[in-house]
């Protein structure tokens, strides 16, 4: 029941930050907003693509895994300390929600920042 609880638990935390695809493996984050003065569009794609492939070896999916086992474990562990069944259920349940969300979240915001590293290193003013 507890590792059907943390599937379950992956597949909810990974849905909530999946991308307009639909697809909860194609996580990625907000584009960055440059300013587009001068600029030539079709080389900052160029540019922008080359950029998210960097970021691409960031894995939302696996920090999620990750934070889930971590956030269970902890949560199993409080649960012990109370003493009570129940609470052990409930608790690792919790931490294993908690820790994906968690983790999931960071993975994200990460990528984003790769991307707008790269962007920024490549000459373009980023907005946001």
């Amino acid at each position: 029941m507890k590792h059907c609880l943390i599937l379950l638990s992956i597949l909810y935390i990974s849905g909530c930050i999946a991308t307009k695809s639909g697809s909860i493996f194609d996580v990625t984050g907000s584009k960055p907003i440059i300013d587009t003065k001068g600029i030539d569009i079709s080389q900052y794609e160029s540019d922008l693509e080359e950029c998210e492939t960097f970021a691409d070896e960031i894995s939302p999916t696996k920090s999620i895994v990750k934070g889930t086992a971590t956030g269970a474990a902890v949560g199993t562990v409080i649960g012990a300390v109370t003493n009570g069944s129940k609470r052990t259920k409930d608790a690792t349940g919790l931490g294993a929600i908690v820790g994906g969300g968690k983790s999931g979240i960071r993975a994200v915001q990460e990528k984003e920042q790769v991307v707008k590293r790269c962007v920024r290193g490549r000459g373009y003013q980023v907005l946001n």
